[in-house]
């Protein structure tokens, strides 16, 4: 365990890179994989960083087991007083114990260890100071110190592992995952509990420092049940994991003075005293539980560069569908004014009756309109398309709701592209009048700029069945004017034409842009576990 500050250096860029991971969308794969990367920061924060900083601190014993397991009648019974409070009903937000030698106050009283945790600590006055008289507090420890507890180790208190209350839950797996020694307490009528056991699977792949405490266990039946536990542990793999039982006392249930005659508790205090004061022994405790974290991310990096890669590829899909979408609609839109659709319905009728019984103003209205509608049915049947796609899509879920894009929010706003549009060919239909040249001799009045506007949105917008108004503009301008305006306003259509769409896309790609989700963090994820695999 001495300092090796180029492994320090290489996990501690690891955890960087582990932190900067982000799963925002609902994969089937996504819950393991936040799980890992709480785990992994949890252990790198919590323990392993600290623990190659400062080997020399003292050995941290984490009690953790199921509700009513007996975990703090045994940590006040290890101390000698009480410390923790104890007892089946726990008040819904618990503050866990760390109980160490006063000399050892130093190390715990800071943010070497669970940084995240509020160091809280009451002076001991008097013998008759319980714990219980603490109030609990939120993301806090209470740092007790006890002669009794030997110089070099430290007894942690963990809130419930199967707590109703699920920060509760989340503190335990935070707190153990601290630990040099994980000191898993169960009892005789819960020793096969499904979580009980996730937590001694876990330990054994992490090949953590692990000692099993079999509690409140009958008299008559002690022999039994013990032998049953043991050929569980032996199954599971962990028959070379110490064992100690306690049998089922009247102090088990929390009365009196609440703590468990010396003699249970004897076999245990010895050997985690061993393990402080022994140098062989504490290294092992220490070493092992760190060389076990540290070989662990062999699998559990890869898996997690693993989640990230299917959240950047899930997000792939989403944005590939938006822009399929609309790109689909854009092509379409070309079409359609390339045969005239636009000049339908009302724009038609005004073309017929123009200039006789409509006006340019006129004719410039309804074709205006009759383009934003094109555009509108053009975005909501691309937002309908969105919609279909994200349906088979799980990842989809983290985008809120995918509407199909035609709500009166969509209008307006292809309304005023649209009106823009009408305004900027209007602009050059302006200039356009203003540069003709006429011979000095001409008599002839200059075109209308309003007429000529006129005349070129018809014959950028009717297809075949506007030709006259292309014709038309020949004779006002000359040919070749005509037909340089047309192509400068058959330019601005199709820029108009994107702006809406493209738009439109974007504001569907939006929320999912906003999740950043990137293919960076895997590629980074295995350079890092590189780089720690050398140095390791």
């Amino acid at each position: 365990m001495d300092e090796r500050p180029q492994l320090i250096d290489a996990l501690s860029a690891l955890r960087d890179r582990v932190a900067a991971v982000r799963l925002p969308l609902p994969l089937p794969g996504s819950p393991r994989a936040r799980q890992t990367r709480a785990e992994l920061l949890a252990q790198l924060d919590d323990y392993l960083v600290p623990r190659l900083k400062d080997p020399e601190a003292p050995l941290l014993a984490v009690v953790g087991g199921s509700t009513g397991a007996g975990k703090s009648t045994l940590v006040n019974s290890l101390v000698g007083r009480r410390v923790s409070e104890s007892g089946v009903l726990r008040p819904t937000t618990r503050t866990p114990v760390l109980v160490c030698h006063p000399e050892d106050h130093h190390w715990f009283a800071g943010t070497r260890v669970l940084p995240q945790l509020t160091r809280v600590w009451l002076p001991q006055t008097d013998e008759d100071h319980h714990a219980d008289d603490t109030p609990p507090q939120e993301n806090a420890l209470r740092v007790e110190t006890a002669a009794s507890v030997p110089r070099g180790l430290a007894l942690l208190d963990a809130p419930d592992i199967d707590s109703l209350v699920v920060e509760n839950r989340l503190l335990a797996a935070e707190l153990i995952c601290a630990a040099d020694i994980w000191v898993m307490v169960t009892t005789a009528s819960r020793y096969a509990d499904a979580v009980s056991w996730h937590m001694l699977r876990t330990a054994k792949e992490y090949d953590a420092s692990l000692v099993t405490v079999l509690d409140r266990v009958p008299h008559q039946i002690i022999g039994e049940v013990s032998r049953q536990y043991e050929a569980l542990l032996d199954r599971a793999g962990l028959g070379g994991v110490p064992r100690f039982t306690i049998p089922e006392l009247p102090e088990s249930a929390g009365g009196g003075s609440g703590l468990l005659p010396d003699s249970a508790v004897a076999p245990l205090r010895a050997w985690l005293i061993h393990c402080a004061e022994d140098p062989a022994a504490r290294q092992q405790a220490a070493f092992r539980t760190a060389t076990g974290i540290i070989d662990s991310l062999d699998a559990r990096l890869p898996e997690l560069a693993g989640a990230v890669s299917a959240q950047y590829a899930a997000a792939g899909r989403l944005g590939g569908a938006v822009g399929t979408a609309y790109g689909t609609q854009g092509k379409r839109v070309r079409e359609q004014l390339a045969r005239g659709t636009v000049l339908a319905g009302d724009a038609r009728t005004r073309w017929r009756s123009y200039p006789r019984d409509s006006t340019a103003d006129e004719l410039l209205d309804a074709l205006t309109e009759s383009l934003a509608a094109l555009l509108h049915c053009a975005v909501s049947a691309a937002g309908e398309r969105v919609r279909d796609a994200w349906r088979r899509e799980p990842a989809a879920g983290a985008l809120g709701p995918a509407r199909a894009g035609g709500g009166r929010d969509t209008v307006e706003r292809i309304g005023v592209e649209v009106r823009r549009w009408r305004r900027v060919l209007e602009e050059l239909a302006e200039e356009e009048v203003r540069d003709v040249e006429r011979p000095p001799s001409s008599r002839a009045a200059l075109p209308d700029a309003e007429t000529v506007a006129a005349l070129l949105a018809a014959s950028l917008l009717g297809g075949r069945r506007a030709r006259p108004a292309g014709e038309r503009l020949a004779e006002l301008l000359g040919a070749q004017t005509a037909l340089r305006l047309r192509d400068k306003g058959g330019a601005l259509v199709l820029t108009y034409v994107d702006r809406v769409l493209h738009a439109e896309r974007d504001l569907r790609l939006a929320p999912l842009e906003a999740l950043d989700v990137t293919p960076e963090p895997q590629a980074e994820l295995i350079a890092a576990l590189s780089v720690l695999q050398k140095e390791k």
